[in-house]
């Protein structure tokens, strides 16, 4: 009889757990919104935690910058930095995209006709018939003008304008939820412990305070190796003869998509080929686009030896601690599960999953070999 009330009451609690936890994941979406700001708010916090700090050791015999001056002062920092880069870029960005709209793509493919007859002659000598029943000069048209329409061009701006419309309530609402967390650095903590058994608290601190550590280093560090990639490429991208505005869209595209180890750099790099071929159409290919072409190549191969030696080894080394293997799996799922976006968090994602992992599942052999090194 205590055998099979031990057994019910076993699966009553199983029972309830599974219960507890569908309904804490029904009630994390159905506030995703509000999730979504909050989390935005810790990473930006993380990002302007230095300058707190730098203003709270500031002293004069008696007299120390407030806390709250500190925290305004850093999120006034931080909306400098973006109101500076929207400052920069999207005018650029959105005289380009109007250049590219006007681009006829008839005379992209009769500039580039040459090669492309060569290249489908190539496929056709060695069997490759995955264009048989269509050119690669009319497949090659087909894509372009897709890619270079007018509506193409209007449903990105679309978006973006819908994106703009509720841009209001989020500016206001995480630079409000910012200062608070740059005001009190417990904040984050205290309100996560607020959902914690009296029991966990003290492992929860841990793994808070190891993942506030860890991405406020990866954050930083990502912000400064998307800048120094950003010069690096654009001042490239002169040399070779590009104009300003545009080397700096290339810049631009190839910084942020850097962002993405492995995959990132070639996706920057198919961009900032495909911009310089539309943008000289009138250059001779062979005389002088494909030169240009290969200048371009040899600064973005320059520039990703400097990335893999450099900053890549400062920033991964000092937080993820991650096996490359582990790395590329990690953003095979983030891309399969929500695409760019998803690589784009998949390592921060990860570096947190392996620290709550290390401080509650430690107790399994995978878990240990994973976060061995952190």
């Amino acid at each position: 009889m205590d055998a099979r009330f031990e057994i019910k009451s076993e699966t009553g609690k199983y029972i309830a757990i599974i219960l507890g936890a569908a309904l804490l994941i029904f009630i994390l979406w159905y506030l995703r919104a509000v999730i979504f700001y909050i989390l935005i708010s810790f990473v930006l916090s993380l990002i302007g935690r230095p300058v707190v700090d730098l203003l709270d050791r500031l002293k004069y015999r008696k007299f120390y910058v407030p806390r709250a001056l500190s925290a305004l002062a850093g999120l006034l920092l931080l909306w400098g930095i973006v109101l500076l880069f929207f400052r920069i870029f999207i005018p650029i960005i959105a005289s380009q995209a109007r250049e590219l709209a006007q681009i006829n793509a008839d005379a992209v493919i009769g500039n580039l006709d040459e090669p492309l007859q060569q290249l489908d002659f190539l496929m056709l000598r060695l069997g490759l018939d995955a264009f048989r029943d269509i050119t690669i000069q009319e497949f090659f048209a087909q894509k372009l003008n897709s890619i270079l329409s007018v509506e193409f061009f209007a449903n990105i701006f679309g978006s973006l304008a819908k994106i703009l419309g509720n841009i209001v309530i989020a500016a206001f609402a995480i630079s409000f939820i910012t200062f608070f967390f740059l005001k009190d650095d417990r904040l984050f903590l205290e309100g996560t412990l607020i959902f914690v058994p009296t029991r966990h608290e003290q492992a929860v601190r841990h793994v808070i305070s190891s993942i506030r550590y860890l991405l406020m280093r990866y954050f930083i560090g990502i912000m400064l190796q998307i800048t120094c990639i950003i010069i690096l490429i654009t001042t490239g991208m002169l040399l070779t003869g590009i104009n300003f505005s545009t080397s700096l869209v290339i810049g631009l595209a190839v910084g942020v998509f850097n962002v993405i180890p492995y995959i990132g750099p070639v996706i920057g790099a198919v961009i900032g080929i495909f911009i310089g071929i539309v943008t000289h159409l009138d250059m001779s290919f062979y005389n002088e686009m494909l030169p240009m072409l290969s200048y371009m190549l040899i600064v973005f191969v320059s520039v990703q030896l400097i990335d893999n030696m450099v900053f890549q080894p400062l920033i991964y080394a000092s937080s993820v601690h991650a096996h490359p293997l582990e790395i590329f799996i990690v953003l095979m799922i983030g891309g399969i599960t929500a695409g760019i976006t998803g690589m784009f968090l998949a390592i921060p994602a990860y570096t947190v999953l392996r620290v709550i992992a290390k401080e509650f599942f430690n107790n399994f052999k995978l878990v240990k070999r994973l976060t061995e090194k952190i």
